[in-house]
């Protein structure tokens, strides 16, 4: 299969450039609808950075988490050097920085392993990390953390404690020690504004928006892909600007399919998921239907006071609405969300 090349990103990585070529002071969150290219450009980014930074990427999609315990583990990779058939520890912090490549955890040895958890006190890892982060600076680079997919950590039974925590130790390595820049992304921004209440992070932490394709940069990468003006004016209408499904219709294209046909069966399967939400749900299915009425005429709303947050919180769960607490608006995760519910509501 053919890869897709990345595309049309220079305004967020602009802003992420700004970002590291300043001194480390607030945590910075990259936030935006499911499949809009957030890891996508994170992995575009770390490809791309010059020698100077030394790039810590950890995406917890992959990790299983039901502990705080599981959580830190997960932050650390287990480092061993090759020579021949033998394998000798890296020893000291300077060794195991020189081993750190662009798509690393943070690398640790078995006795770090052991100090770090010796207490099961978080304080041991956010200490071992300072120092390491610090063997960096004074190798004359420059510590990035980034951590994917933070909002995995709702799995954690000690959620709040989690938060406050760990964002407290992120405010210490940006704000006050200006360590190292911070990064985290996530698709689940009620998670975003859980962990802005409790972590108190007002006037610590910046946003960046990671939305989909406007209309242009949308055409641009489908004629790229050998899209003729009506097959554009097709994908557009059934798929908006939504980096995940351009992909998919383009690899489509390659293998020869017809993309009305694709789109078609793409908003029966939305359509389809949404009458089994509907059919688990009988007991609010009008109070659900009513919400997602004001989608009818317009694609986005603001966020009032008086919506009902309980069902509100549902659907945004659900991955039918997106809801954006920095702009506090409200609209459906995807133009296919939006034409199976106005389907549904019809």
């Amino acid at each position: 299969m053919k890869g897709i090349e990345f595309h049309n990103r220079e305004n967020e990585l602009k802003a992420i450039q700004a970002i590291l070529d300043a001194e480390p002071s607030l945590i910075t969150f990259i936030y935006g609808p499911i499949n809009s290219g957030k890891t996508t450009l994170i992995s575009h980014l770390i490809e791309e950075l010059p020698e100077e930074y030394v790039v810590f990427y950890i995406n917890l999609r992959t990790k299983f988490l039901s502990s705080y315990d599981e959580f830190i583990e997960s932050l650390f990779e287990m480092e061993m050097e090759t020579e021949g058939a033998l394998k000798k520890r890296k020893e000291t912090l300077a060794e195991l920085v020189s081993s750190v490549t662009k798509v690393a955890g943070i690398p640790i040895n078995k006795e770090f392993l052991d100090y770090v958890f010796k207490d099961n006190k978080p304080k041991n890892a956010f200490s071992y990390i300072i120092q390491l982060f610090e063997e960096v600076r004074a190798s004359g680079k420059h510590p990035v953390l980034i951590l994917d997919e933070l909002q995995k950590i709702g799995d954690v039974k000690v959620n709040g404690f989690l938060i406050y925590e760990l964002f407290n130790f992120f405010i210490d390595l940006t704000k006050e020690k200006h360590l190292a820049h911070i990064f985290v992304a996530t698709s689940d921004s009620l998670f975003l504004e859980q962990i802005y209440s409790e972590a108190m992070l007002e006037g610590r932490c910046r946003y960046l928006l990671v939305d989909d394709f406007d209309y242009e940069a949308t055409a641009a990468f489908l004629e790229k892909h050998g899209f003729t003006d009506d097959e554009t004016v097709v994908a557009w209408g059934y798929c908006g600007g939504k980096p995940g499904y351009l992909i998919e219709l383009a690899n489509m294209k390659l293998g020869g399919e017809d993309i009305t046909k694709k789109v078609d069966k793409m908003l029966e399967e939305v359509i389809s998921r949404f009458i089994f939400m509907l059919a688990r749900n009988k007991e609010t299915k009008s109070d659900i239907i009513d919400m997602l009425t004001i989608f009818a005429t317009v694609e986005a709303v603001k966020y009032s006071d008086s919506m009902d947050i309980d069902l509100l919180s549902f659907l945004v769960k659900q991955n039918i609405l997106f809801l954006d607490p920095v702009n506090r608006t409200i609209k459906p995760q995807s133009r296919l969300n939006l034409l199976a519910i106005r389907e549904m509501i019809r």
